[in-house]
C-alpha cells in the first residue's frame, strides 16, 4: 500500500511517516491486540490530554487568559477604581510587562474579577459569546479554528479503537467544557481541569442554580494533575499527551503503572507554521520534561517534521 494510502487507512494523515507516528500505531497495535503480551481491556484505555499547547494553541498568551484580559477590558466601565488598582490598571494601559510582573496574585485576582460572581449557565454564555467573536492577534481566525489537526485525528483514532479522551489540563474546566465535545468530540464529564468552588443558590425566579465563588478549589497543573486524574477520573491513565514541564507529572504519573504506557510531549519548532519555543518560554516552558521525555525514553514530536498539516483550518 501506498504511504499516503496507508496513512489515510490509519487514520492519521496529517502526520507524517516518522518515529512519533510508528510509535503511536505500535502502541495502539499492541494494547488493541487480543492475546498480545500487552493487550488492554477497553474498559482500562484511558487516554489523557492537556488542552493548551498540545490540542490548540497557547502563544502569545493562554486563549482563557485573553478572555480574561477582554472581560477585564468589557467590565472597566463599572469599575473606574481599575484605572488606579493594580493589576487591573495595567491590563487598560496594555503593559503586559507590568502585568505579568504582579505575578500568580495578580492573576487570581483578574480570574475573581472575571470568571466569579455569576451563575455557571451565566459564565458558559460569556465564554461562548466570547469565542465567537474573538480573533488570535496573529493568525485572525477564530481561537476554535486554530485546533491542531494532527491531534484531532489521534483523538478520533484512539475512541475508534476503544479508548476513552479526557482532556486533563490547567484551565479552568467550566470554560473548557464551553467548547471541548464540540471541537474535540471530548463531553464535559470527560474534562478536568482547574476549579473554583460553587455555592448552590436559588435565583431570583425561584430555579436552583450554581453560583461561582473567588476561592480556586484545585490548580489542575504540574502535580495537581495526578490529583485531578484521581479524583475524576479513578483509573491511571495508560496514555497521556502534553506539551510543557506542566505536564511533566502526568506523564509520570501514567508511565509509573504496570503494563505497556505511552507518553507524549508536542514539541514546538515550527515558527512559520505556528510558533516555535521551549526552554526560555514564559508560555508553555519545555524544559525538564523535555529532559526527562530523553532519558526515558518519551515519545517527543517535532511539530515542524512530524505534523504535515497543524491547524484545523489549514488548506
Amino acid at each position: 500500500m501506498a504511504a499516503a494510502t496507508l496513512a489515510q487507512a490509519q487514520g492519521l494523515p496529517s502526520w507524517n511517516d516518522g518515529a512519533a507516528k510508528q510509535a503511536i500505531l505500535r502502541f495502539v497495535a499492541d494494547v488493541t491486540t487480543p492475546g498480545s503480551a500487552g493487550f488492554v481491556p477497553p474498559g482500562e484505555r484511558i487516554a489523557v490530554f492537556d488542552n493548551d499547547g498540545t490540542l490548540w494553541l497557547e502563544q502569545p498568551i493562554y486563549v482563557q487568559f485573553a478572555f480574561a484580559l477582554d472581560r477585564v477590558k468589557a467590565l472597566a466601565p463599572k469599575h473606574p477604581e481599575w484605572k488606579t488598582t493594580p493589576p487591573f490598571d495595567a491590563i487598560l494601559r496594555g503593559d503586559m510587562k507590568a502585568f505579568a510582573a504582579s505575578g500568580e496574585k495578580g492573576l487570581m485576582q483578574v480570574l475573581a474579577a472575571t470568571h466569579a460572581g455569576m451563575t455557571t449557565e451565566e459564565f458558559s454564555r460569556e465564554v461562548a459569546d466570547w469565542l465567537a467573536k474573538a480573533r488570535h492577534p496573529r493568525f485572525k481566525q477564530p481561537y476554535e479554528a486554530l485546533v491542531y489537526q494532527p491531534m484531532l485525528e489521534l483523538l478520533a483514532y484512539l475512541r475508534e479503537n476503544g479508548f476513552k479522551t479526557f482532556i486533563v489540563s490547567g484551565g479552568g474546566v467550566e470554560f473548557m467544557r464551553v467548547f471541548a465535545e464540540k471541537v474535540y468530540g471530548i463531553p464535559p464529564e470527560q474534562v478536568v481541569g482547574s476549579t473554583g468552588q460553587l455555592a448552590f443558590k436559588t435565583g431570583a425566579d425561584g430555579k436552583p442554580v450554581l453560583l461561582k465563588l473567588a476561592k480556586i478549589d484545585l490548580v489542575d497543573d504540574h502535580a495537581g494533575k495526578p490529583v485531578g486524574i484521581q479524583r475524576f477520573i479513578g483509573r491511571r491513565p495508560i496514555f497521556a499527551f502534553g506539551n510543557s514541564d506542566g505536564d511533566q507529572q502526568m506523564l509520570e504519573w501514567t508511565a509509573a503503572g504496570a503494563g505497556p504506557r505511552f507518553m507524549g510531549l508536542v514539541h514546538h519548532t515550527d515558527a512559520e507554521r505556528e510558533y516555535a519555543y521551549d526552554r526560555t518560554s514564559s508560555v508553555g516552558r519545555l524544559d525538564k520534561a523535555l529532559d526527562e521525555a530523553g532519558t526515558r525514553g518519551w515519545t517527543v514530536v517535532d511539530m515542524k517534521r512530524d505534523w504535515n498539516k497543524v491547524f484545523a483550518s489549514d488548506k
